[in-house]
């Protein structure tokens, strides 16, 4: 674990679910932003010592995307925390977008099922444009739930799958673009008011940390 700033910290961790084929590094970022609340965003196998800073502080869970869950169970039955995050798919949007059957969509995606089907732990739902309780403001990004973060108290920008470093420096990834049926054009411009704001961090998901200068050039 690394503290980027005072009370901003960054660690990495293997995802359970990669496979080689992945564009993506197996080692995975997480992050932690303590002000009002301790938020633990995106996170996966967290250090002991961000738990017990949790044990004492108002803490919650933000998901820049529902599908980045990760160890957001373990932590909501081990700390008792809330989850703020996108809602997931529903069958509709899989079909629309993905030209699948309603059988092939059935209930809508699995992600989340435990937090929003089976009512364990407390979900706080959010959309792009919200602006959270817990120092949040969120941004779209490529999907209607694949959210940019904006949080002010630390001057960062948190990104789940819309921005990403595969090895070449931030981009917004072509892959996942075709996936979402959106062109860049369009994510280019959901983002762009951030730049005019005082971003000093920029928190990407897959990748790690970098500044404002890689975040214009990925939007350039």
């Amino acid at each position: 674990m690394h503290e980027l700033a005072p009370g901003l910290w960054h660690w990495k961790a293997p995802h359970p679910d990669w496979e080689p084929a992945e564009p993506w590094d197996q080692h995975v970022s997480s992050y932690a932003i303590d002000g009002e609340w301790l938020l633990l965003v995106d996170p996966l196998a967290v250090p002991s010592e961000l738990l017990h800073r949790a044990a004492d502080r108002e803490t919650a869970v933000v998901l820049t995307a529902p599908w980045h869950e990760r160890d957001a169970r373990s932590l909501v039955e081990r700390l008792g925390v809330p989850v703020y995050t996108p809602r997931p798919d529903s069958a509709e949007y899989l079909m629309e977008t993905y030209g699948i059957t309603a059988e092939q969509a059935g209930d809508g995606s699995p992600d989340l099922i435990w937090l929003f089907r089976e009512e364990i732990g407390e979900a706080r739902p959010y959309a792009a444009g919200d602006r959270l309780d817990v120092g949040v403001e969120a941004f779209p990004g490529q999907k209607p739930n694949d959210m940019v973060l904006w949080i002010e108290s630390h001057r960062a920008v948190v990104a789940g799958d819309t921005l990403v470093d595969f090895g070449d420096g931030l981009e917004i990834n072509a892959r996942w673009l075709s996936r979402a049926r959106v062109t860049r054009e369009h994510v280019v411009q959901g983002l762009r008011p951030l730049l005019e704001l005082p971003v000093e961090h920029v928190l990407a998901t897959h990748g790690g940390p970098t500044d404002r200068a890689a975040f214009a050039a990925a939007l350039s």
